[in-house]
């Protein structure tokens, strides 16, 4: 066979060793249609270029591929390649610092070895597109390294956080989860100062520090619900709840997870839980979305709609 046939032949068992966990040589050689030993040959040629390719006996044993120490070459197929290509367009523009170069690296990289169809189909979704996503707050790639070990492997971390009173004080918190919104990131951790559970800005944090200290993690609320608890309520002076006549999806199209957190309720409403400092504010933006509703508290926030009320009668007679 030609060494064209035969990296054909390579490419072909990485493809299967990718598509499921572990395949017997049996397996492998009935869908290349080769010999077992052919197969064990492939192997090690995938082996020497960084694939870390594991080897099993016995009943049930067979071929698996694993994680290796370094990063081999990938394979992917037109739609996989034409996904990442737009993922790290739109990366490049992220909030975690340095991720946006490297992203830019990675993709100039793919870019060279793409054929020119797949390369026109990438350029063609970019020149088509534009985001209305504003800056973010960049991150550290570091601190969101340390403090994605802290969660995994329960271990406590440590850190000066700056709060809202602009005090800066040092934690040692249980970190369980990290919660990205569209400009910032968030860290659900037990405070073992205050002993509760407490979100933490991950722009506000200095000096991060992974501990040798091990924890067993605490039964906890849902980290995404929390979060968005935490960012759309606790940071205000009012916490108003609405229900909407409208399904729980229209109301997510026009509020996002970061600003207010909407639920599902009866007969075709919604409950809208939104925090503000300025009733009157808010009172304008909840008539702006053009649904029904009913406040359900603060009574301040009637009285706020009240004034609007008169406010718009008062324009609408003008002459």
């Amino acid at each position: 066979m030609t060494v064209e046939g035969t990296t054909e032949r390579v490419l072909r068992l990485l493809a299967l060793l990718q598509r499921r966990p572990s395949w017997t040589a049996a397996e492998l050689a009935a869908e290349l249609r080769v010999t077992d030993r052919c197969v064990r040959r492939d192997v090690e040629r995938l082996r020497a270029v960084g694939y870390p390719v594991r080897a099993t006996s016995g009943v049930g044993g067979g071929y698996q591929l694993g994680a290796g120490t370094r990063l081999p070459p990938l394979l992917l197929d037109e739609e996989e390649a034409v996904a990442t290509a737009v993922s790290l367009r739109l990366a490049a523009g992220g909030t975690v610092a340095g991720a946006g170069e490297a992203a830019l690296r990675a993709l100039a990289k793919l870019d060279q070895v793409m054929p020119p169809r797949m390369r026109a189909q990438v350029r063609a979704v970019h020149g088509a597109t534009d985001t209305l996503t504003g800056p973010g707050i960049e991150i550290d790639a570091d601190l969101l390294v340390t403090l994605a070990r802290c969660c995994r492997d329960a271990v406590r971390a440590r850190f000066r956080y700056t709060g809202r009173d602009a005090a800066e004080r040092e934690r040692t918190v249980e970190p369980i989860r990290m919660v990205a919104t569209r400009h910032r990131w968030y860290l659900m951790a037990w405070d073992l100062d205050r002993e509760d559970w407490r979100t933490f800005r991950l722009d506000r944090m200095q000096d991060v520090q992974e501990t040798t200290w091990r924890f067993t993690p605490r039964p906890h609320p849902d980290p995404v619900e929390f979060v968005q608890r935490a960012v759309t309520a606790s940071p205000y002076r009012y916490v108003a709840r609405i229900r909407v006549h409208a399904r729980e999806a229209q109301v997510q199209e026009l509020i996002p997870p970061q600003v207010g957190r909407v639920t599902a309720d009866r007969d075709g409403w919604c409950l809208l839980e939104v925090g503000a400092d300025d009733l009157d504010w808010l009172t304008m933006h909840l008539a702006w979305l053009g649904f029904d509703m009913v406040v359900l508290e603060p009574s301040e926030l009637r009285d706020a709609a009240a004034r609007l009320a008169r406010r718009m009668t008062a324009l609408a007679e003008a002459t």
